[in-house]
């Protein structure tokens, strides 16, 4: 294993969302007001009032929040370039959790703000036709290892579609397959069964309905090579060029997130320090399970800037 001294910057996928988000870093940042107005811009209605104001209900809109984390993220980035601490670590390598691939795409200069926005708009809006077309959901399964999970899914005819941690991995499939999945997995031990307030069966066949015209959407967009290395959701390694990142987007939507395997890839390769940029402490906390050596920072405001400026 590389010796461990290299910084890593992760960014939140769905569920991290909050009314009120971003506001502090509008208000208080130039570049950061910049992102959100840009954003507004290219979706023609205001992002940002939704972020700041909500209501709740249309924000957690599955086409909704996905640009509003996005946008809070690379906000959230831009602040703390704004910032100009001393010393502070630029990444070795960027990526994201779902959703969080996207603003890692922005982050590391493959994709332009106004394009991502409406990428991920419709991804959003195509996910949720998904869940419309094969009604599913999704389910956190506590405390079971992966092979046990594995047989639980073959019993139930659902799918692993994220393993976050060791002993935290959500399920995907049809309502009552989750149902039959569920118990099974009670059965087997698991520790706890979380069901996850999603519109769909995100990242798993479920999704194949809106698979061609979402790879039709991905190849009208302009992708540039990263700047850093960008590590894939699908096969926890980088994506090398312009033509796997169009590719790895498409298969993102219905192929497991291997969240885990991305993190212990950057470990591996000289990760002793992640910085979580935009809402939320999700991806923080599954790190430390990961392995509770590394450093971990979250940066979702002007507080944890200030934090880490040392004021």
């Amino acid at each position: 294993m590389a010796e461990l001294s290299k910084a890593a910057y992760v960014f939140p996928g769905q569920g991290s969302q909050s009314v009120g988000m971003g506001l502090d870093l509008y208000k208080s940042h130039h570049p950061a007001k910049e992102v959100f107005d840009e954003a507004d811009a290219s979706l023609g209605f205001s992002l940002s009032r939704l972020c700041f104001e909500g209501p709740d209900e249309e924000l957690t809109k599955t086409h909704n929040v996905q640009p509003a984390i996005l946008v809070v993220s690379i906000a959230c980035l831009k602040a703390l370039e704004n910032a100009a601490i001393a010393d502070f670590p630029s990444p070795a390598f960027v990526a994201g959790h779902s959703l969080g691939e996207y603003t890692a795409l922005v982050a590391a200069g493959a994709l332009g703000l106004a394009d991502a926005v409406l990428l991920v708009r419709e991804r959003g809006r195509l996910m949720y036709e998904a869940g419309l077309k094969n009604p599913g959901s999704m389910l956190a399964v506590i405390g079971l290892d992966e092979e046990t999970v594995k047989d639980v899914c073959l019993q139930s005819r659902t799918e692993i579609s994220n393993i976050n941690c060791p002993g935290q991995i959500v399920v995907s499939g049809a309502v009552q397959a989750l149902a039959e999945a569920s118990k099974l997995a009670k059965t087997r031990g698991a520790r706890a069964v979380i069901s996850l307030k999603v519109s769909g069966a995100f990242h798993s066949a479920l999704m194949e309905p809106v698979i061609a015209e979402f790879a039709r959407i991905v190849s009208e967009v302009r992708f540039r090579l990263s700047a850093i290395p960008v590590i894939s959701n699908v096969t926890a390694r980088p994506l090398t060029d312009v033509d796997s990142i169009k590719k790895e987007l498409v298969k993102q939507l219905r192929n497991c997130i291997q969240w885990q395997g991305s993190v212990e890839y950057m470990m591996h390769n000289g990760v002793a320090t992640f910085y979580e940029i935009g809402p939320g402490r999700v991806l923080s906390g599954l790190i430390r399970r990961i392995n509770s050596e590394l450093q971990v920072f979250n940066v979702a405001g002007i507080e944890d800037i200030a934090q880490l400026a040392g004021k």
